[in-house]
Formats: C-alpha cells, sequence, structure tokens
C-alpha cells in the first residue's frame, strides 16, 4: 500500500512539472513569432498622385478612351547634383575637424 501512495505522489508532482513546462512554453511561443507589425506604408503625395493617373491611362485603356499622359520623374541637372555636393565638402570640412576632438 505504501508504494501506491508513492508512485500517486510522484505521478502527481511531474503531472505539476509537466503543467509548469507547457506554461512557459506557451509563453515562450508568444514571444518568439516571426511576424512583425509595421505601421501603415507610408507614400508621398506625389507618388499617389503617379499611381492614380496611370490608374487612370490603364482604364481609359480598356474602356477606349482618350489616354491622359503622365508627367515623367524631375531629374536633377548636373550643375544642382555639382553644387550639392561642393555645400557637402564644405560642410564636412569644418564639421570633420570639430569631431576630432569631441
Amino acid at each position: 500500500m505504501d508504494i501506491l501512495v508513492q508512485l500517486k505522489a510522484e505521478r502527481d508532482k511531474v503531472a505539476q512539472q509537466v503543467n509548469a513546462l507547457d506554461t512557459a512554453i506557451r509563453a515562450l511561443s508568444g514571444m518568439n513569432s516571426t511576424r512583425v507589425s509595421h505601421g501603415p506604408r507610408k507614400m508621398s503625395a506625389a507618388a499617389r498622385a503617379r499611381i492614380s493617373a496611370s490608374q487612370k491611362a490603364r482604364w481609359a485603356r480598356a474602356r477606349g478612351q482618350k489616354v491622359v499622359s503622365i508627367a515623367p520623374k524631375h531629374r536633377i541637372s548636373a550643375a544642382g547634383l555639382a553644387r550639392i555636393r561642393a555645400a557637402t565638402k564644405a560642410r564636412w570640412a569644418t564639421v570633420r575637424p570639430q569631431k576630432k576632438w569631441s
């Protein structure tokens, strides 16, 4: 009889340990999910306008209506790019020596 009491006590103890392990697994499985939630996709007004214009042109072609041309993207001129590069070099010429000693 004494052995039955010991076996039941050991069974209860092992059942408690299994429950504790199940709880730990449930807690950890929620932490290590692969899904990453991102906020809403940010898009500039110009990008939305381009997408809207291209969709309108697409549907106009599908319906056989007049297609409205989409304005091309603006590119920076070589002179403008040179001015930006010169200003950046001048800025770093003043900032870099200050950063060495701070």
